[in-house]
């Protein structure tokens, strides 16, 4: 259910945070792809609900993992390409660079929202992360951080050293200065709608979903068959709730901590791409089918795989 879950965060739930957050495609546009997109895969439950019940659960589950491991970081790149192509024009011809010292920079991880990032280095990361830009990280000695832009340079501040009104001076001065550095480098603000390939955008978001259709529509049956009775309800409802809870609840939060360490926008991937890919060796190794389980069968025993 840990793979199930990234897979199914990810083609859900993380495609539109990527469109807003980091491609800055505005928030009516993405979710009406998504929708769409939804809408179009909406019947690959039921059809792969049904094969598995021909072929086994267990093929099809498997060929979903692999499938969402192998190909996220290409249909990411392809997202990007179709929904704000400016961003990666900029991003090729003014690299943006994070020059700090990385004992000063933390793992920006904050699943209940209360932590602090106030370092220069999580200033400026942050900062990038938010307008969605990509950059490299360039280790340099001492205190000061400085982002550079192509060919302009501005330096970070650090908020644990000054009152609430320095700090809200040095911010403005800040944001201003990489406003006006991305601009200059023709980093978009925002993504241009009429630059947007919204049919292929649709139907990579269509094939993301598909292998949530491809996991999730036979996992009810067999985690039904994979249990006794006298305890089906609970050995199926634990696993499930928390291989979703955590493992697809801390997809957001871990993948965007990932992204603000790396500067990558895609490296958030390797979140879902690593719990797919153990899900699949565990379950490829481990996992039996269950199709031809009698269910009438106190003590089911499953065929082996």
């Amino acid at each position: 259910t840990a793979g199930q879950a990234v897979v199914w965060y990810t083609g859900q739930f993380y495609t539109l945070f990527f469109l807003t957050q980091t491609l800055k495609v505005d928030a009516q546009d993405a979710n009406i792809l998504v929708a769409i997109s939804l809408l179009l895969g909406t019947p690959f439950f039921l059809l792969f609900g049904a094969w598995s019940d021909k072929i086994g659960r267990k093929p099809i589950i498997m060929a979903g993992l692999f499938l969402a491991a192998l190909t996220y970081f290409p249909l990411f790149k392809l997202l990007t390409h179709f929904a704000n192509p400016a961003l990666a024009s900029a991003q090729r011809i003014s690299p943006v660079l994070v020059f700090a010292d990385p004992a000063e920079c933390s793992l920006q991880f904050n699943p209940v929202g209360t932590s602090q990032f106030t370092s220069p280095c999580d200033v400026a990361k942050s900062g990038l992360v938010r307008r969605g830009v990509p950059y490299a990280n360039e280790p340099v000695a001492g205190d000061a951080v400085v982002v550079q832009v192509g060919g302009v340079s501005v330096a970070s501040f650090d908020t644990r050293e000054s009152n609430e009104e320095t700090r809200t001076r040095m911010r403005a001065r800040f944001d201003g200065e990489l406003d006006a550095a991305l601009a200059t480098a023709a980093y978009p603000h925002s993504a241009d709608p009429a630059a947007m390939n919204r049919p292929a955008i649709v139907f990579v978001l269509w094939i993301l979903v598909l292998y949530v259709t491809m996991v999730y529509g036979p996992i009810a049956a067999m985690l039904v068959e994979m249990f006794p009775t006298k305890i089906r309800y609970t050995s199926m409802s634990l696993p499930y709730h928390i291989g979703n809870g955590w493992f697809g609840g801390f997809l957001p939060t871990t993948s965007f901590a990932i992204v603000a360490a790396t500067g990558n926008i895609y490296s958030g991937l390797w979140y879902p791409v690593a719990i797919a890919t153990m899900t699949l060796v565990i379950g490829m190794l481990f996992l039996k089918e269950t199709r031809l389980v009698d269910l009438a069968d106190s003590d089911p025993s499953p065929i082996p795989s």
